[in-house]
């Protein structure tokens, strides 16, 4: 079965560069960023490995771990990161699931019988640190990934969960976000003392709330 938005990510054990992984106990009490490739010694996987790598703390400053997923083995995983390093200019600096078996892939709903019977499809799972599934991406083999779209997207999640507030379309960090329809006017005076715009009644814009 597909997970869908907010069901629990069920734990599985499996290799990877790092060693054998059991995801729980990796993850602890953080975000997770888990993308799976369809196979190794791909072009664009090749440089999206590299992008995540280049970005790692960017993930850490907002307590993000990165883990990625191919179906081959683990020695092949090794020699391709080598051609990772050669050609991205950044070595590989996070886990890299060897899901041989596809066990993990099955699990995760990651292999799409139309597109490959056997290799995983291009997809993003942010997964929150209780483990619910908060945001998913599918791309085709053919389209390489917007990592700092990513980025974008979990400093939207993390600022929604702390505030009763939405982001808008093409949201960036600083910029003026929308209370939540769910919340009257009462209780946004408490939450938003310095006052708000109204466009429409349903659609309240104030500026991104601060964190004490």
């Amino acid at each position: 079965m597909a997970l869908r938005i907010f069901d629990i990510v069920p734990n599985f054990q499996q290799e990877s560069t790092l060693g054998p992984i059991d995801f729980y106990g990796w993850a602890g009490d953080s975000w997770v960023v888990l993308f799976s490739h369809p196979k190794d010694f791909t072009p664009v996987c090749t440089t999206e490995l590299g992008a995540v790598a280049r970005l790692k703390p960017d993930f850490e400053e907002r307590g993000v771990k990165v883990i990625g997923l191919s179906v081959d083995p683990v020695d092949s995983h090794h020699a391709w990161a080598n051609d990772i390093a050669e050609t991205q200019g950044t070595a590989l600096n996070f886990p890299l699931i060897a899901d041989h078996d596809r066990s993990v892939s099955n699990l995760l709903d990651l292999i799409h019988p139309n597109a490959s019977d056997t290799n995983t499809v291009r997809t993003v799972l942010v997964i929150d640190p209780q483990k619910k599934l908060r945001l998913t991406l599918t791309y085709p083999a053919s389209t390489g990934r917007n990592f700092a779209e990513i980025l974008r997207a979990i400093d939207s999640l993390q600022l929604t969960d702390r505030h009763k507030v939405a982001t808008p379309a093409n949201w960036q960090q600083g910029e003026d976000v929308i209370i939540l329809p769910s919340v009257d006017d009462e209780t946004a005076k408490a939450l938003f003392p310095q006052g708000w715009l109204t466009v429409k009644p349903y659609l309240r814009q104030v500026p991104q709330p601060e964190d004490a």
